[in-house]
C-alpha cells in the first residue's frame, strides 16, 4: 500500500509525533518499583523530541483506561450465577446478557470511528468513561433482566468512547519504533480486564454483593476520567480528520479490502474467544469446582491471552510475518477447543488436559488481536482515518462477541452439555484461515507498502 490517492506514507505518518507527551506532575513509585522501568520500550529513542514530566508513560494511561473500559465486559462472567439466582435468568438469557454490551458495537462501530475522528482522542475517551461510570452505577439499581439488559447495552457505547480513540492516541504518544510493541500491549487490555473481573469478582460478589460490584466499577470509570484528563495529553490541536469530511473518511475507508479483511478476522476471533472464557466458570461450577478455584481457574485462562498478545508485539517486531501468527493463532484455537470439550461423561481427556488446552486456546489466540492491531494501522488508507478502521473492526468484533456466546449457550442447551462447544469454535476459525489467505494475498500485492514493525 504505497504512497497514492488517498494513502499517507508510512514515513510521513511517523513525522507527526507531537512534541510533546505528558505533563502529568505525579512521580509514582512503590518500594522502587518502577513501571517506566518494566515498560521502558514504550519509551521514545534519545533522539526523539518528547519531554517527560512524568514516570508515568501517558500510553500506559491509556491502555490502563482501556483496561477500565473491558471491566465492564467482563465483570458479567463472574455474577452470571448471582445474577440468575436473584433475577431468574435462563442461560440462553445469560448469554444475551453477556454479549448485550457489545450491540453498541455491532451497530454503531463504523459510525463511532468517524465521530471519535471528529471528536477529538483524549476527549473521548474521557466522555466514555464517564457514560460506563453513570451506567454502571443505575445498573447497580436493577430490579429486573430486562433493565439490566438494556443498561448492558448503553455500556456498550460508553465502551465504543473510550477504546476507538486508544489506538490513534498511542500512535501520536509513542515512537514509531516502538509502535508494535506497544499495540501488543493494548492488545491485552480486554483479555486482562477480563481476568482481573474473575479473579476479584467472585470474592467480592460473594462477600458484598453483584449490585456493589457494579457500584465499585463505576466509581473506578469515573476516578479514571480523571487520570486521563490530569496525564495524558491532547493530540495536536490540528487533528488530520478535522480537515476530511466524515462521509469521504467513511468512503474511504469502506472501499479498501483491507479494512473489511481485519474486521471480519476479529469477528472470527473474538465470537469463539468470549463464548469460552465467558462460560468457563458456569462450566466450572457445574462440574463441581468452588466458586473460588473457578475464579482462579478463569481468570488465569483469561491472563495467559495477554502473553500471547505481547509476544504477537514483539514477533512482529522482529519482522515475523503477520499472516503466520494469524494462522498459528486459528489453528491452536481449533486443535485446543476439540481437547477441552469433546467427549462426553468422562469419555475426553483428563480434567488438567483440559485445563492445559484451555490455555493454549487463550494464549496462543492472543497473538491474532494484537497482531490486527498492528494490521490496522497498515491497512487504514491515512491516519486520519485510523479510528474509522478501528471502529470498523470493532463493530464486527463485537457482532463476534454478541453472536458467539449465545450460539455457543444454545448449542449446549440442545445437546445437554459442552462436548459440542468446539464444532462452533471450530467453524470459526476456519473462516478465520480462509480470510488470513485473503488478507495474505491482498499484502503481497503490494510489496512496496509493507512497513517495518519495528
Amino acid at each position: 500500500m504505497g504512497p497514492g490517492p488517498g494513502r499517507e506514507s508510512v514515513a510521513n505518518r511517523g513525522d507527526r509525533c507531537p512534541a510533546r507527551l505528558a505533563n502529568c506532575s505525579n512521580e509514582v513509585e512503590c518500594a522502587g518499583f518502577s513501571w517506566r522501568a518494566i515498560l521502558g520500550f514504550m519509551a521514545p529513542s534519545s533522539g526523539a523530541s518528547f519531554e517527560r514530566h512524568s514516570r508515568i508513560d501517558p500510553a500506559l494511561i491509556v491502555i490502563a483506561a482501556g483496561v477500565c473500559a473491558a471491566l465492564h465486559v467482563g465483570k458479567l462472567p463472574p455474577a452470571i450465577t448471582a445474577l440468575r439466582e436473584a433475577l431468574g435468568m435462563s442461560l440462553v438469557e445469560a448469554g444475551f446478557l453477556l454479549s448485550l454490551v457489545q450491540v453498541a458495537g455491532m451497530s454503531c462501530g463504523l459510525a463511532f470511528g468517524v465521530l471519535v475522528d471528529g471528536l477529538g482522542l483524549r476527549r473521548s475517551m474521557m466522555l466514555g468513561l464517564g457514560v460506563l461510570g453513570t451506567v454502571s452505577a443505575i445498573g447497580g439499581l436493577a430490579q429486573g433482566v430486562a433493565m439490566l439488559m438494556a443498561l448492558r447495552a448503553c455500556e456498550g457505547f460508553g465502551f465504543l468512547l473510550v477504546v476507538l480513540p486508544a489506538p490513534a492516541l498511542i500512535r501520536h504518544l509513542v515512537a514509531p519504533q516502538r509502535v508494535s510493541r506497544v499495540f501488543g500491549l493494548w492488545g491485552a487490555y480486554m483479555p486482562l480486564a477480563t481476568a482481573l473481573a474473575l479473579l476479584i469478582g467472585p470474592l467480592f460478589i460473594g462477600a458484598f454483593g453483584w449490585r456493589t460490584w457494579w457500584w465499585g466499577l463505576a466509581l473506578v470509570s469515573l476516578l479514571m476520567v480523571a487520570v486521563v484528563a490530569r496525564c495524558v495529553p491532547a493530540e495536536p490541536a490540528v487533528a488530520p480528520a478535522r480537515g476530511t469530511p466524515w462521509l469521504q473518511r467513511l468512503r474511504r475507508t469502506l472501499a479498501e479490502p483491507g479494512p473489511w479483511l481485519v474486521a471480519l478476522l476479529f469477528t472470527a476471533y473474538s465470537g469463539q474467544w468470549l463464548a469460552v472464557i465467558g462460560f468457563l466458570p458456569a462450566i466450572y461450577m457445574q462440574a463441581g469446582v468452588s466458586g473460588a478455584a473457578t475464579g482462579v481457574l478463569t481468570a488465569l485462562a483469561a491472563a495467559v491471552n495477554i502473553a500471547g498478545n505481547i509476544g504477537a508485539g514483539r514477533l512482529l517486531h522482529r519482522g515475523l510475518a503477520p499472516g503466520r501468527l494469524l494462522v498459528i493463532g486459528f489453528v491452536t484455537m481449533t486443535l485446543a477447543a476439540a481437547a477441552t470439550f469433546a467427549g462426553a461423561n468422562g469419555a475426553g481427556l483428563p480434567g488438567w488436559a483440559r485445563f492445559v488446552a484451555v490455555l493454549l486456546f487463550s494464549g496462543v489466540g492472543g497473538l491474532i488481536p494484537a497482531t490486527l492491531f498492528a494490521l490496522a494501522v497498515r491497512v487504514a488508507p491515512g491516519d486520519s482515518m485510523l479510528s474509522t478502521t478501528i471502529g470498523w473492526m470493532q463493530q464486527w468484533s463485537a457482532f463476534g462477541q454478541f453472536c458467539g456466546p449465545p450460539i455457543v449457550a444454545w448449542v449446549a442447551s440442545m445437546v445437554g452439555g459442552w462436548e459440542f462447544t468446539w464444532l462452533a469454535t471450530g467453524a470459526a476459525s476456519l473462516c478465520g484461515l480462509l480470510l488470513t489467505a485473503a488478507l495474505v494475498r491482498l499484502l503481497a500485492s503490494r510489496p512496496a507498502a509493507a512497513p517495518s514493525y519495528r
